[in-house]
């Protein structure tokens, strides 16, 4: 007597599905519609898809001098930002890995405060004394309200990176006579560079989209990029212009994605977490 084994189907599971398909409306649907404004050259209601495709947009848009001014000084604005918050929270956030210092634990938290508020209440604040001290327009006014951005990216992140690198080994390479610096090059940084790195590169993407700060801060001196593509949807009758700007944006966004799913990957990011 032959038994047959019976499988049990799993039942479907509904609601993932429609959650799934509810995500990918809010979110690919949207990003399709821009991508194909920037590529269309004649989309004319009640067309469901364009009547002309082309590049025709793509060469007005980069025609203009105000579009690659606004790229140069977002990328000036980014990289200064991300330099100068390493250069002053990365020493910080070894500090608050390894020392044990009075007010410690307030002072770290306090980098959360500005993220826990209204961000633009406190830009408007923060808009108040910049003004007093002639700030207003000024790349370096853009500079420092940018740069409280990074805090929390270059603080907890790096933080959690330090607190996970083995011990043992930086104590086994003092044993044998490696000094401090040694010891931090040789050891510590090889450990958790590549979570620092996740974090300077989201210090660098999340201050090249950056718009709140840059527009009351800078405008109308200081333009960045995402200023100008706002300026655009408001003022000009022309849609394409804004969809090319959006799509120029976007190449930001997909590098470091393609780098923080190596990052991902290779385990190294949740190690800075303990995980």
């Amino acid at each position: 007597m032959s038994t047959t084994a019976v499988k049990i189907r799993e039942p479907i599971d509904w609601t993932g599905i429609f959650f799934a398909v509810v995500l990918t409306l809010v979110i690919v649907a949207p990003l399709l519609v821009v991508g194909t404004w920037a590529f269309t050259n004649v989309w004319r209601f009640p067309s469901v898809i364009p009547q002309e495709f082309g590049l025709k947009f793509w060469y007005q848009t980069l025609a203009r001098a105000d579009v690659w001014s606004s790229i140069t000084m977002s990328l000036t604005l980014a990289t200064t930002v991300t330099v100068l918050s390493a250069v002053i929270c990365l020493p910080a956030a070894y500090a608050f890995a390894r020392l044990d210092f009075p007010g410690r634990d307030i002072l770290f938290f306090s980098f959360l405060a500005g993220h826990a508020f209204p961000k633009f209440g406190l830009l408007v604040a923060i808009a108040g004394i910049f003004l007093q001290l002639n700030l207003i327009g000024t790349f370096w006014g853009v500079v420092l309200i940018q740069l409280v951005g990074t805090l929390l990216f270059m603080i907890w992140i790096p933080v959690a990176a330090f607190q996970s690198v083995d011990r043992r080994m930086e104590e086994a390479a003092r044993d044998v006579g490696a000094s401090p610096l040694r010891v931090f090059w040789s050891i510590t940084l090889p450990q958790a560079g590549p979570t620092i790195a996740a974090a300077i590169l989201l210090s660098f993407v999340g201050t090249f989209y950056e718009t709140e700060g840059a527009w009351l801060i800078g405008a109308p001196q200081v333009r960045t990029l995402p200023v100008l593509m706002i300026s655009f949807i408001n003022n000009q009758p022309v849609i394409q212009y804004g969809a090319v700007l959006s799509v120029l944006l976007w190449v930001p966004s997909f590098i470091a994605l393609l780098f923080a799913r190596r990052v991902v990957n290779s385990g190294s990011f949740a190690k800075g977490f303990g995980a």
